[in-house]
């Protein structure tokens, strides 16, 4: 609802940052939703426009403004959307290698957004934003997988705090070259921008902490090996980047793992989400869904078992 509104810290309530106090006292909005409105300045007291790390105790008195809603540019699209869970609340798709999540530049109107909205119909707009409605959080274009949406402003905000405390489980089934030793290990290496190739991420100790938790679920030989990975962070091409970190990157890795790294054998980066656990934002329901790696995945296995079937 756009307008104009006032706010007062109830008592009892201990000092802290602005978007902090905020967010928890006023949850029907989320972290994101008033961080943005800091940005644009609607936040204020009687001396002041207030920043996000301003402190605010019990009592202050605080104005913010909600501007009206922008109508969503995207168009709905139809889709074949591959559904592994789906309520009023919330929805649990099946990504296809290949697709975007969200618009963005060089994209067109074959992102899973465009998908989602004809899907869901008006509902999904303005959930979590305009430019990505629903999307609480996403998969690279070639990693396939179970990937959450959420079709309310509830299910937005439950389900993206639990992505922040990192509650979520995400575990993914990877092909890579060599067989790493031991056959189970952690991998704790911060992650950061590379220093020199800006589409890259890299190793780095001044990077944001990143933890991976891997294990040998098959070997070919010596050739390659297929893993299954539990991240507990989600940082951008994080497995890409520790698997070739420990030596073994993913095959079809042109940008980690060199051009040779499965040439001729696997059509794009090996890498699907096979399984997402998490809480149901709003019934509390426990939901642990899984699915199998697609066609493409399993083709690449069978060529590295010597053409034998699985």
């Amino acid at each position: 609802m756009a307008g104009e509104f006032e706010w007062t810290v109830p008592e009892g309530t201990p000092s802290g940052r602005a978007d902090r106090l905020l967010a928890r006292c006023l949850p029907e909005r989320s972290r994101t939703r008033w961080q943005k409105l800091f940005a644009e300045g609607r936040i204020w007291t009687e001396e002041r426009v207030l920043c996000q790390r301003d402190r605010l105790r019990a009592g202050d008195v605080v104005w913010y403004s909600l501007p009206d809603p922008v109508p969503l540019p995207l168009r709905p699209v139809a889709m074949n959307l591959k559904v592994a869970y789906e309520d009023d609340e919330l929805l649990v798709v099946d990504k296809a290698a290949g697709v975007v999540v969200h618009p963005g530049a060089g994209t067109g109107e074959d992102t899973l957004v465009h998908g989602l909205l004809h899907h869901c119909g008006d509902s999904l707009r303005g959930i979590g934003g305009t430019e990505r409605p629903g999307i609480v959080h996403r998969l690279d274009r070639e990693t396939s997988g179970l990937l959450v949406v959420a079709k309310t402003d509830a299910a937005f905000r439950g389900l993206a705090e639990q992505f922040m405390e990192r509650s979520v489980r995400k575990e993914y089934r990877a092909l890579v070259a060599g067989i790493p030793e031991p056959s189970e290990g952690l991998i704790e290496e911060a992650i950061g921008r590379h220093p020199r190739q800006r589409t890259r991420m890299c190793c780095r100790p001044d990077g944001r902490a990143a933890k991976s938790q891997y294990r040998v679920e098959e070997r070919w030989g010596t050739c390659a090996a297929r893993v299954a990975v539990r991240i507990h962070t989600g940082r951008t091409h994080q497995i890409r980047v520790h698997m070739k970190a420990i030596g073994h990157p993913l095959l079809g890795d042109s940008l980690y793992g060199g051009r040779g790294v499965g040439a001729g054998t696997a059509p794009r980066v090996m890498l699907h989400a096979a399984r997402l656990g998490f809480r149901h934002p709003v019934s509390g329901k426990d939901l642990d869904l899984r699915r199998e790696p697609p066609e493409d995945f399993l083709e690449v296995e069978t060529r590295l078992a010597g053409g034998e079937s699985r």
